[in-house]
């Protein structure tokens, strides 16, 4: 029966009474426990199922703060941020298949390959896929049949001037972040700080419930720029321009308000285009005017001139003997392009004699001329609040040999950037005070240290306009219908430990309106290289451009008849020597 054999019986496995009971109570007991948890979870503690239940369902997502706008004086837009899409993706809700990858990569321009890669890493929950895409890309994006890959909103910056101002304004990562120039300097202020809110999402990912806001972002603050957009926009063409002409390696202008010590523009060149930022290099992002430190050259010589005021040993008409030409200091020896023979303080400065200059500096003592200079700002940062200003260089008095003391006097020896040389100008401008320069939009004026009396600041300016007029070395930088005053810069550049016989940096400073100066123009050209190097005929004609074209904007009145104009063809041409 059933297979089995007759006459034998089938084994039945039978427990014991009290065994079976035992079993019977474990499994009942096993069923009460499960009964009894299920109502813990659900009715005491139920923080863990919501925690499962939220793992799958529900997500924090970021709300990205709207960094601030920089603008310049007058409230135009020089950086401004506008809203972008960036395409994520969560590989753990993403089912990956050939044809998806196909039609993602080539909708973001992509590899296979690289799209893989970012699936790959499936132990993360949020992958960026590609930033910072155009809207109509994004669109196309959320067309793929796709699940798992997603949007998220972000921003991009944007400047409206491009290379016109990039070296001061400098630029944000792909977070939105400053990386350089006055963005990185106020990335907190710009900044803001992002906040965040709580989703339910559905398997495919899109949003059903937007549950609560967590955080709301703060947005970030606007920056008003001391730069007025126009006169930037004049001094970056004209500085170009020069360039070019010349055949310079780089150049830098700096445009200052002599009453406010704001700066109203500063250009660099090379420059680059921060909205393209492909092919960037070291030498086209420095911002030249800031950081780069060089030898004024003669541009030191009206300091050396009111440290001579100063200490009441000269007056502008006092007579200083240059003859023969040279003047021997040690077993080196000073030249000048000219025997000049006994000239004026004032015609030092207009002829720009080493040899003059040299003998005002050698006659004062080496702690008095070193404390005139410190006043100045030499040897200290400017604070203009750009990341990386150079401090220049000036020795230590007690270090100096007597030939060093004689040739600091015309700016060998000594170092600074051009945004320092503007920056001490100011001693000249009105009566001897140095106002803090700023590159931030001030609603008032800074109080300023008098750094010289009021008196050599006035015979100093005396001195700078005969500079520009016949006989000087500037001619080229007189402006129509306003009294200029400055001095002109030409300098070996140093190589290798000496320095360089056709390597110069030409460069020129100067203020108008003479009479009651309202701006300062600072201009370097570095390393001209199409026949001319001389300051006077390669700064100086740029400085009288973006001057001229300043005042108007300003419309500041003009203080000379319109017929002012020497013109420089028909001017001696006075030659420096570097």
């Amino acid at each position: 029966m059933n297979g089995v054999p007759p006459g034998r019986s089938v084994p039945m496995l039978k427990l014991p009474a009290g065994r079976s009971r035992i079993l019977v109570g474990i499994v009942l007991l096993w069923f009460l426990g499960l009964i009894v948890r299920a109502l813990y979870l659900q009715g005491l503690d139920n923080d863990f199922l919501r925690q499962k239940g939220d793992e799958r369902y529900r997500r924090v997502i970021e709300l990205t703060a709207h960094r601030g706008m920089i603008t310049d004086r007058n409230g135009e837009p020089l950086a401004i941020s506008t809203p972008v899409e960036s395409v994520w993706v969560s590989p753990k809700d993403f089912e990956i298949t050939p044809a998806r990858v196909h039609q993602l990569a080539k909708t973001l321009d992509m590899s296979e390959d690289d799209v893989k890669s970012r699936f790959s890493q499936s132990q993360r929950d949020f992958v960026y896929l590609k930033r910072q895409v155009p809207p109509e890309t994004a669109a196309r994006v959320m067309q793929v049949d796709a699940p798992g890959v997603f949007l998220r909103r972000e921003y991009r910056r944007y400047y409206p001037a491009g290379e016109v101002v990039a070296h001061l304004l400098g630029f944000t990562g792909v977070d939105d972040n400053g990386q350089e120039g006055l963005e990185l300097t106020y990335q907190a202020w710009l900044a803001g700080k992002p906040g965040s809110r709580h989703v339910i999402k559905d398997r495919l990912g899109h949003i059903v419930e937007d549950v609560e806001s967590v955080r709301a972002p703060q947005e970030g603050h606007d920056l008003a720029l001391s730069i007025d957009r126009k006169i930037q926009y004049l001094a970056y063409r004209e500085l170009k321009a020069a360039v070019v002409a010349n055949k310079a390696k780089a150049g830098a202008i700096v445009v200052l308000d002599a009453k406010t010590g704001e700066i109203l523009a500063l250009a660099n060149l090379p420059a680059y285009n921060p909205n393209n930022r492909a092919r960037l290099d070291r030498n086209s992002t420095r911002n030249r005017a800031v950081t780069d430190m060089f030898e004024p050259g003669s541009i030191m010589k009206p300091f050396t001139a009111a440290a001579a005021l100063e200490a009441g040993k000269f007056k502008p008409d006092t007579p200083i003997q240059t003859g023969p030409g040279t003047y021997t200091v040690g077993a080196a020896t000073i030249h000048d392009t000219h025997d000049y023979g006994l000239i004026s303080v004032a015609q030092v400065i207009q002829k720009s004699s080493n040899v003059g200059a040299a003998k005002m500096a050698l006659s004062l003592e080496p702690e008095y001329l070193w404390s005139v200079f410190d006043r100045m700002g030499f040897g200290k940062a400017p604070h203009a609040g750009f990341p990386g200003e150079a401090t220049g260089k000036l020795r230590a008095y007690k270090t100096w040999q007597p030939i060093e003391q004689a040739t600091m006097a015309y700016g060998h020896g000594i170092s600074a950037s051009l945004l320092q040389l503007a920056h001490a100008y100011m001693a000249f401008t009105g009566d001897g005070e140095i106002k803090p320069i700023s590159l931030l939009k001030l609603d008032a004026p800074a109080a300023g240290v008098k750094v010289i009396s009021p008196q050599t600041s006035q015979a100093v300016r005396g001195m700078l306009e005969l500079v520009v007029q016949a006989g000087g070395t500037a001619p080229h930088a007189q402006v129509m219908g306003y009294r200029v005053a400055g001095k002109t810069g030409t300098a070996h550049k140093e190589e290798n430990g000496r320095y360089a016989e056709s390597r110069y940096v030409a460069s020129f400073v100067g203020l108008a309106p003479a009479s009651d100066p309202r701006l300062i123009i600072a201009v370097m050209i570095d390393e001209p290289s199409n026949g001319q190097y001389y300051g006077g005929v390669v700064a100086a004609p740029i400085f009288s451009q973006v001057m001229a074209g300043a005042l108007r904007l300003l419309s500041v009145p003009p203080d000379a008849p319109t017929g002012n104009i020497l013109p420089p063809d028909n001017a001696p041409e006075v030659k420096e020597v570097v």
